[in-house]
C-alpha cells in the first residue's frame, strides 16, 4: 500500500481536516510535516467537532500513531493545552499515541510576541499573519539559534541556548520599543514544562522508518496551502514554511520515495484570509453569499474569510510545484442553488493573456481573471455519497474542474461530516 501525502492546493483552509480524518481510517500513522499551531483543522465526528491547531487530525481516531515531525515549530504550551481540550470530549491522548519530534524547533512566548510588534509597525504593509509566533521561530531555525525540543532536557544546554537566543531577540525588542526579555524567567517556565513534555519528545524519523518497513501505511498531513509556500506561494504573503508535498519527507525525516501519493485538497471555489493577492476574489454579493453558506471563518483566528470563484490556473501550478497525482474535492454543496458559476481559466497581465502565476507580487496583483462561465444547478448536493446523487451540471462543472487543472478528482466531499465523502481512486492503493 502507498503511504499518502495530502496538502492544500490553494491559500489553506480547503478541508484538510475532514480529508486527512477520513483517510486516517485507511492509514495506521498520522504525521504532521510543517507548520505550528496557526493551522486550524475542524472535525466533525456524530455530534461532536474539533478544532485542531497542532495536533495530528488523525489524533481522534482510536489505535491511531499520531506524530509531530521534525518540520514542524511546536509551541509547548499550546500543544499542552490542546490536549487537555481533545481529553475534554472523550478522545485518549498519551505518549502511547502522540508522538513529538526531539529534533522540532520550539516557538516561544516571544515569538508571539515579536510577530505582533513587527505586524503592528508595519502598519498598512502589514502581512496579516496570525500572530503566533511561527514565522519568528522558523527565523531562528535558520539563524541555528533555535531551542529545540532535546535542548529542555538539558539545563546546562539550555541555559546557554537561552543566552544566544536573547542576545539576537533582545537587540529586536530594543529596536521596537519593547522591554527585553528576562533569561531567568525564560529559563524558568521551559524547566517547568520540560518534564511535561518529554514523555512525548522521541526521534521520530527512526521511529517513522521502522514502521514504513515494516508495511505500515503512513498519511502525512499538511498545514496552509501551496500558494502560501515561502517559494512558491504569493510572496511575501505566504506561510514561513514549505507547505508543498516535499517537505513531507524533510519534515518528518524521511526519504522522498516514502511518498507514494499526493492529494491535493481543494474547494469548489476559493478563499484567503489574510492580505495578498486574489484574482477570482468576489468583493460582492456572490462572495458574501460563498461566505455565509461555507461559513468561512478562520478556526484558529475567527478572521472572515475572502472568497471568490475557482482559481483554475493557480490550482493547475499547484498540481505542478505539488506533485500532486490527485485532488479531493470539498464544499460542493456550497455552490447548490447558483444560478451561474465561473471558474478562472486564465489572466490578463498588461493586455496580454497569460496562463501561470507570476512571481513579482506586483504582478500578482494586477491580474485581472478570464472566466468561463457555467450554468448553476438547483438540486442538492450536500451529503451525497455516490455520482448518482449528483446533478448532471454538477458533475460536468466537476468535469471541467479535472480538465483545467490537469489532475483527477479522487475524493469528493458533499458536507463536514465524515461519511459524506465520494471515494473515486483511493489514494493509499498501489
Amino acid at each position: 500500500m502507498a503511504n499518502v501525502a495530502v496538502i492544500g492546493a490553494q491559500w489553506g483552509d480547503e478541508g484538510k481536516g475532514k480529508i486527512v480524518d477520513w483517510l486516517s481510517e485507511r492509514a495506521d500513522v498520522v504525521v504532521r510535516f510543517q507548520g505550528g499551531h496557526n493551522a486550524g483543522h475542524t472535525l466533525v465526528i456524530g455530534d461532536k467537532t474539533f478544532k485542531l491547531s497542532l495536533l495530528p487530525s488523525g489524533v481522534v481516531r482510536p489505535g491511531k500513531l499520531s506524530v509531530l515531525g521534525n518540520g514542524v515549530v511546536v509551541d509547548p504550551w499550546a500543544l499542552l493545552a490542546e490536549i487537555d481540550k481533545v481529553r475534554a470530549l472523550g478522545v485518549d491522548v498519551s505518549p502511547a499515541n502522540l508522538r513529538v519530534a526531539d529534533n522540532a524547533a520550539l516557538i516561544l512566548p516571544l515569538h508571539g510576541e515579536l510577530d505582533r510588534l513587527r505586524e503592528e509597525a508595519s502598519g498598512a504593509a502589514k502581512i496579516g499573519t496570525t500572530g503566533r509566533g511561527i514565522g519568528p521561530a522558523y527565523e531562528d531555525k535558520v539563524g541555528r539559534r533555535a531551542i529545540r525540543v532535546c535542548d529542555l532536557f538539558d539545563a546546562k544546554a539550555l541555559d546557554d541556548k537561552i543566552a544566544r537566543l536573547l542576545a539576537h531577540h533582545n537587540a529586536l525588542r530594543r529596536g521596537l520599543g519593547a522591554p527585553e526579555i528576562d533569561r531567568k524567567a525564560l529559563f524558568a517556565a521551559l524547566a517547568e514544562i520540560a518534564p511535561k513534555l518529554r514523555p512525548y519528545a522521541e526521534q521520530v524519523s527512526a521511529r517513522l522508518n521502522e514502521l514504513r518497513r515494516a508495511g505500515i501505511r503512513i498519511l502525512f498531513e499538511g498545514a496552509q496551502g501551496t500558494m502560501l509556500d515561502v517559494d512558491h506561494g504569493t510572496y511575501p504573503y505566504v506561510t514561513s514554511s514549505n507547505t508543498v508535498a516535499g517537505a513531507a519527507a524533510i519534515g518528518s525525516g524521511l526519504g522522498p520515495r516514502a511518498i507514494g501519493y499526493v492529494l491535493g485538497i481543494t474547494k469548489a471555489y476559493t478563499t484567503r484570509v489574510g492580505n495578498g493577492p486574489f484574482p477570482t476574489e468576489q468583493d460582492n454579493a456572490v462572495g458574501e453569499r460563498l461566505g455565509t453558506r461555507g461559513h468561512e471563518f478562520g478556526t484558529v483566528t475567527g478572521r472572515k474569510r475572502r472568497c471568490g470563484w475557482f482559481d483554475a490556473v493557480m490550482v493547475r501550478q499547484a498540481v505542478r510545484t505539488g506533485g500532486i497525482d490527485g485532488i479531493a474535492l470539498t464544499k460542493l454543496d456550497v455552490l447548490d442553488g447558483f444560478e451561474e458559476l465561473a471558474i478562472g481559466v486564465g489572466y490578463g497581465l498588461a493586455g496580454k493573456r497569460i496562463e501561470h502565476l507570476p512571481a513579482s507580487a506586483a504582478e500578482q496583483a494586477a491580474l485581472e481573471p478570464v472566466y468561463e462561465r457555467f450554468p448553476g444547478w438547483s438540486e442538492s448536493t450536500r451529503g451525497a455519497r455516490s455520482w448518482a446523487h449528483l446533478p448532471a451540471q454538477a458533475i460536468k462543472y466537476i468535469r471541467r474542474i479535472e480538465e483545467l487543472i490537469g489532475a483527477p478528482v479522487a475524493l469528493l466531499s458533499t458536507s463536514p461530516e465524515r461519511d459524506d465523502t465520494i471515494l473515486v481512486t483511493d489514494p493509499f492503493a498501489d
